[in-house]
């Protein structure tokens, strides 16, 4: 990879032989993820605030699987 400097190169490298990847693959992959993330920013700002802290969500998941 060029312009990478020379730690990030070297642990893209030492990644990608663990994950059975090329360093291209693995780049890609990550590049990949990156780009989802940031469009979930986007969705998240679309969702209306229904008022609810997270804490209060997951009582209502965990009370919906009791049944």
């Amino acid at each position: 990879m060029r312009n990478v400097p020379d730690q990030v190169a070297e642990e893209l490298e030492r990644r990608a032989a663990a994950e059975g990847l090329s360093v291209n693959a693995l780049a890609v992959s990550l590049l990949t993820e990156a780009a989802a993330v940031s469009r979930n920013d986007s969705l998240f700002a679309q969702m209306p605030d229904l008022g609810l802290e997270s804490d209060e969500i997951v009582d209502i998941i965990r009370e919906a699987r009791d049944r």
